[in-house]
């Protein structure tokens, strides 16, 4: 068991599956000599070469449609997005036909492409490097959507996403790159791939998060619980399938639910979970599912983002409405 951040448990997930199979490649803009913007394929080229670790021109649609390509050829390609804003032009490959091949050829073909897409705000970065577009991807049928929240499930969830036959849109959130956690790279994976986690428990209300928001859930149970209340937090980890039946039983026994994520929360993910732990858990709930995120408007300058994104006050303000109903 070593001491491993996310950039360092991401990058020894992509060894680990270039060792396993031949067939994996890892592409996209500055990956190889460079090892990425954020460092996540450092040493890979180095040990990999150039035939496995792959330098892309800068043209994303060009990326994940020689991915495409690579795929119906029996590789499996592990494509890197550099910024989250800059996944727009590859949004047609995306959408018209790695999420639609697989149907179309009636289940004859796989596409087991993996598309690493750093996301979110956090960091200080200008527009089209702070953004949340993930209900783009989990409102698209044919296409796998997963955030891990800390070290260990990025490691873990890369490696099932690699090894995955589906098209798997990874989203990692990149303020939480260098926060540490421990992890035994040789144990098992100790969650499937599109299960949920309790990751705290509590019995006063349910918090649901995933990505970069899990951390600040945590945080706002850590406050309340000095205030006497018992905050229960649910990590979704995978946004398309969603595990609704972890995020039930929870919201069952505690009565309340609070849905948090950094995305603006007008036609967000929220409002899809919102709308099925209503349908699930009526007569449960002591309040209506409320929802904490980003606003409808454009990504702000990074000087004024901390005013963007939710924050520990706005989730406990959130938990103060659902406890006065």
């Amino acid at each position: 068991m070593s001491s491993f951040t996310m950039v360092k448990a991401l990058n020894e997930a992509l060894r680990k599956e270039l060792e396993n199979d031949p067939k994996t490649l890892v592409m996209g803009e500055d990956v190889g000599r460079l090892g990425g913007v954020f460092r996540v394929t450092d040493g890979l080229y180095k040990d990999f070469g150039e035939n496995r670790v792959i330098d892309t021109p800068l043209a994303e649609s060009g990326i994940v449609g020689t991915a495409i390509g690579l795929a119906l050829r029996g590789y499996r390609p592990v494509v890197e997005i550099q910024f989250d804003g800059f996944v727009y032009p590859a949004f047609d490959q995306i959408v018209t036909q790695l999420a639609k091949m697989h149907a179309r050829a009636l289940g004859h073909i796989k596409l087991p492409v993996t598309i690493r897409i750093p996301y979110a705000g956090g960091i200080g970065a200008v527009e089209h490097h702070s953004e949340s577009h993930e209900a783009y991807f989990a409102h698209t049928a044919g296409l796998k959507v997963v955030s891990p929240s800390n070290p260990a499930d990025a490691y873990w969830m890369l490696r099932q996403a690699v090894r995955s036959d589906d098209p798997v849109i990874f989203l990692e959130p990149k303020r939480r790159y260098w926060d540490k956690a421990e992890l035994d790279p040789d144990a098992a994976a100790p969650t499937p791939l599109h299960q949920a986690r309790v990751v705290r428990s509590g019995r006063d209300a349910t918090l649901l998060a995933y990505g970069p928001m899990v951390k600040v859930c945590l945080e706002a149970a850590a406050a309340a619980e000095e205030d006497g209340r018992s905050l229960e937090v649910v990590d979704l980890r995978s946004l398309s399938p969603v595990d609704f039946d972890t995020l039930a039983d929870s919201v069952r026994r505690t009565g309340r639910a609070v849905v948090v994520h950094e995305a603006p929360v007008f036609m967000g993910l929220g409002a899809e979970l919102a709308a099925r732990i209503t349908e699930r858990c009526f007569y449960s709930l002591e309040a209506p599912v409320l929802r904490v995120g980003g606003y409808h408007a454009p990504y702000p300058p990074s000087r004024v983002e901390d005013t963007f994104l939710p924050d520990l006050d706005r989730v406990l303000d959130a938990v103060d409405r659902a406890m006065a109903f």
